[in-house]
């Protein structure tokens, strides 16, 4: 699915691209989570850098995992954080945290429902089919703490990839659906669909969702590369932050959502900077509910 078109490199430089700039391959989802990836790609503000980034799709930010751990590309953009800090307390991949992409912000991921679904509230939800984009990870992970704040029982949880989530919803194949924008406002606006409660509310408000993780070898041998990448994501989230309107430009350039849908999207939070604080506060959340064994501190994977 992914092909390798560039190494590690050395000394702080990666491969060279077009014009003597330096490569990056990235693996990117096709969700809100990139925009700023996508914004800097179209405003020429790697190239200012002196970068040639090269986008590739995935569908699950697990799928870049293995091409991540063999060196096939450099970084994994939208990457869940869930999957990522699980694969590196294990031993299967030395992460790092080049720059968070998407923090939680209200109505930006919601459970859905059909219009005439008995499902009235959370409550009805225990014990029905649900579908997440994959099992184990961000999504069970703060809606079950939305559940035991209220006190209701959780649902069965069946991986569907967000794409599919409309057509399973649609077809009866799952009870409800727990998506994310741009699916969430296109599955309300193609099927009528219901939202039955907030993923982003409490006690998970503003909780870090997903990042730019690369690997700890690639950091040593790529570190001017590296902040040059840094510094135009971060003049991306610049552009998006004094003018929300260039992100919903955006989107229809490399997802399905469509200009008019664009247009009533609810965004997350672009974040500026890291927050070692803000990231600690989801492993601490993974560790409580059994998704991490043992403690991990973010700040120590976060590239500096």
């Amino acid at each position: 699915m992914l092909v390798a078109v560039t190494a590690c490199g050395d000394g702080g430089d990666s491969s060279s691209g077009a014009e003597g700039r330096e490569t990056v391959t990235v693996a990117a989802l096709p969700l809100i989570d990139c925009a700023a990836l996508y914004i800097a790609r179209d405003r020429g503000l790697f190239e200012k850098e002196g970068l040639d980034v090269r986008i590739q799709q995935v569908q699950q930010s697990l799928q870049a995992l293995p091409a991540l751990a063999k060196g096939q590309i450099d970084m994994v953009a939208s990457a869940n954080y869930v999957t990522y800090l699980q694969a590196y307390e294990k031993g299967t991949l030395d992460i790092r945290i080049v720059a968070e992409a998407i923090r939680a912000a209200p109505r930006m991921m919601e459970v859905l429902v059909p219009d005439d679904s008995d499902i009235k509230t959370v409550a009805d939800l225990e014990g029905k089919k649900l579908a997440v984009n994959t099992l184990n990870n961000v999504q069970s992970l703060t809606f079950d703490e939305i559940l035991a704040k209220q006190g209701v029982g959780r649902p069965v949880y069946r991986a569907i990839p967000f794409p599919q989530m409309g057509a399973a919803l649609d077809k009866g194949q799952v009870d409800a659906v727990h998506a994310v924008e741009p699916y969430d406002s296109s599955i309300q606006d193609e099927l009528n669909a219901r939202v039955l409660v907030d993923g982003s509310s409490a006690p998970v408000e503003a909780i870090p969702l997903s990042g730019y993780i690369s690997t700890g070898e690639y950091v040593d041998g790529n570190t001017n590369t590296l902040a040059a990448f840094q510094r135009a994501i971060k003049a991306a989230v610049r552009i998006a932050e004094e003018d929300p309107s260039v992100v919903r430009d955006t989107l229809p350039t490399y997802t399905k959502v469509t200009e008019k849908q664009a247009e009533s999207i609810d965004l997350p939070v672009f974040p500026p900077t890291m927050d070692a604080a803000q990231l600690k506060r989801l492993a601490d959340l993974m560790e409580k509910q059994g998704m991490l064994k043992k403690p991990v501190d973010p700040a120590t994977l976060m590239v500096k």
